[in-house]
């Protein structure tokens, strides 16, 4: 998909109230570098437009980016970092569930984990807390680059069996340096906006 169009149109802090969009969202989440902002920049074609950084820990609100004036990419806020108080993590997690629970354009939402290595306790937590909300999180396997080629499929495998995927689960393995997995993740995006304007058109 060609993004002619991308801007932070909306930040949410902990007290702050959500947006009450009309057009599709799309979810990303993961822990404290992961890549979020990576992926995000790879899937718009932008250097910055979501910020990276190497400090872990720096996304602490919910950033709505809007494409085309057709959807938006929803970063929520990182987790699992040390350095950060129990309290402040906790408001976090309260943050990311009000958006799971109240949000009425939530179309998909992506969960990323680091392919070098078997998904944390959060990882798992995260997972579960998502099916719980009622959505199959699209899992993103990030850092492909790291690891070797022969070691992809057993990694595959390790995240799967580690966060308990069904069968018909999505699993993309994605790089920020060769870009694989763009067209796959672009692909899930484009079907599901696709699906929504034909739900329009039939209510209509």
């Amino acid at each position: 998909m060609h993004i002619h169009q991308a801007e932070l149109e909306t930040v949410c802090g902990i007290t702050s109230k959500l947006p009450v969009n009309t057009q599709p969202e799309f979810a990303f989440v993961g822990k404290s570098n992961v890549g979020k902002s990576s992926l995000i920049n790879s899937l718009v074609n932008r250097k910055a437009l979501a910020r990276t950084s190497s400090q872990p820990g720096k996304t602490q609100t919910i950033n709505f980016y809007r494409l085309n004036e057709a959807f938006y990419f929803v970063d929520l806020p990182g987790y699992g970092y040390a350095k950060v108080s129990q309290e402040l993590k906790a408001k976090w997690g309260k943050m990311i569930e009000r958006y799971l629970k109240t949000s009425g354009q939530l179309k998909l939402v992506f969960l990323l984990v680091d392919i070098r290595h078997e998904p944390s306790g959060n990882d798992k937590d995260m997972y579960r807390w998502i099916v719980w909300h009622g959505f199959r999180p699209v899992v993103v396997a990030t850092k492909l680059d790291k690891i070797n080629r022969s070691q992809q499929e057993k990694q595959k495998k390790l995240i799967r069996s580690a966060l308990g995927m069904e069968a018909e689960d999505v699993l993309i393995p994605f790089s920020a340096v060769s870009k694989q997995g763009i067209a796959e993740l672009w692909e899930i995006i484009s079907a599901a906006c696709g699906a929504d304007r034909k739900a329009e058109e039939e209510h209509k």
